[in-house]
């Protein structure tokens, strides 16, 4: 049953909050509100794999949450997209019907946005006039809230520059931005929910240099799936569709061609899929060995297991989506599995991130948490 604060009118909110039902209420909330988060992300690659994300030209963040009211609206909504390139260049003549399909993915696509920026308000405001959430977390869910807010400022500024004279879909740049926000959002709150469900006391021993190699692999999971941002945005996976090789070479032809160089690595599209695919088989090989490395240094089996298997298929997915020229589904599962990768090895680091003494043997036992 539900903590209930008015059953201990005596004690503090810190003690209310500090309870082991109060902190399994926010642990559950933070992690349904991720997993909206999740969706969202795979609802957004589905929408630019399917040039939906230019359907709605309008920002109304409030009116906007309304489907289009008769056939009126429609027209008016289809004629305000003929005007941008994308209808001319890409989907002339496909007619209203063809408009309403895109447009219903990308409305969906937003409106999953406002839902999920209620099922964090609403439940947040509760829990605290309820006494529920400890003082240490509400700077964080504070900060949270405000990022929350801007993603959804990043993400019009996103699509508008689809509306550009010759674009026909959105800056590579931008993308990324949007992107990277939506992960620390995740990631974030992911952290917080274990922070909740698992506090500091709650400790385990390992060596110095597992707990680094940990941190590592975090970093390089990010690193890939920036770079996967870009690959997505150059939609590059349609090109050199063979893998090892690219066409032939292990470095592709024009790796090098543009001036200065470090253009190369976010404009060029045979150097940002190189640069994936290296990223990723590098990641494989850390990833791998960590789990092998935290099982021996005593992380629970079944955490090290999901580790691999995660890596493995979200690598295994890679190669797929790329050697069939990135169909929409595969793509989508793609996309899902960077963040199920980036959830478990956040697991990993917030388990590894409690250890009183990182010096300790390589043998000495978890003290698993009690909940």
């Amino acid at each position: 049953m539900p903590f209930d604060v008015l059953e201990f009118p005596d004690a503090s909110r810190m003690d209310r909050a500090a309870t082991r039902q109060s902190r399994r209420l926010v642990a559950i909330w933070l992690f349904g509100v991720a997993g909206m988060i999740m969706v969202m992300i795979v609802l957004g690659g589905v929408t630019r794999l399917t040039g939906s994300g230019l359907s709605i030209m309008e920002w109304a963040p409030i009116i906007g949450a309304l489907p289009p009211a008769g056939e009126a609206e429609w027209q008016r909504l289809f004629e305000l997209y003929k005007q941008i390139p994308q209808y001319s260049l890409v989907n002339d003549g496909f007619g209203l019907d063809g408009f309403k399909q895109i447009f219903w993915l990308e409305w969906t696509h937003r409106l999953w946005g406002r839902l999920i920026g209620l099922a964090f308000l609403a439940p947040m405001i509760w829990l605290w006039a309820t006494a529920r959430i400890e003082v240490r977390l509400l700077p964080r869910l504070g900060l949270l809230l405000l990022l929350g807010g801007l993603q959804g400022a990043v993400g019009w500024f996103m699509v508008a520059s689809g509306f550009l004279p010759d674009a026909t879909s959105v800056s590579p740049y931008r993308l990324v931005i949007h992107l990277v926000l939506a992960l620390v959002l995740y990631g974030t709150i992911i952290w917080t929910a274990l922070s909740a469900l698992y506090p500091s006391r709650h400790r385990m021993a390992v060596s110095g240099w597992v707990y680094g190699l940990a941190i590592g692999c975090l970093a390089m999971v990010s690193l890939t799936i920036l770079a996967g941002g870009f690959t997505a945005g150059l939609h590059a996976g349609l090109t050199f569709n063979t893998f090892p090789l690219m066409d032939g070479s292990l470095v592709p032809d024009g790796y090098a061609t543009l001036q200065p160089l470090i253009r190369n690595l976010t404009e060029n599209v045979a150097a940002v899929q190189f640069d994936h695919r290296l990223l990723a088989t590098v990641t494989l090989l850390l990833v791998s060995g960590m789990a092998v490395a935290g099982w021996r240094a005593g992380l629970p089996r079944p955490l090290a297991v999901c580790l691999v298997a995660a890596v493995l298929c979200q690598y295994g997915l890679g190669v797929t989506t790329l050697l069939l020229a990135v169909p929409v589904p595969v793509a989508a599962l793609h996309q899902a599995g960077a963040v199920v990768l980036l959830t478990v090895m956040l697991v990993v680091v917030h388990l590894l991130s409690h250890a009183p003494n990182r010096r300790a043997d390589l043998q000495a036992p978890i003290e698993m948490p009690v909940t």
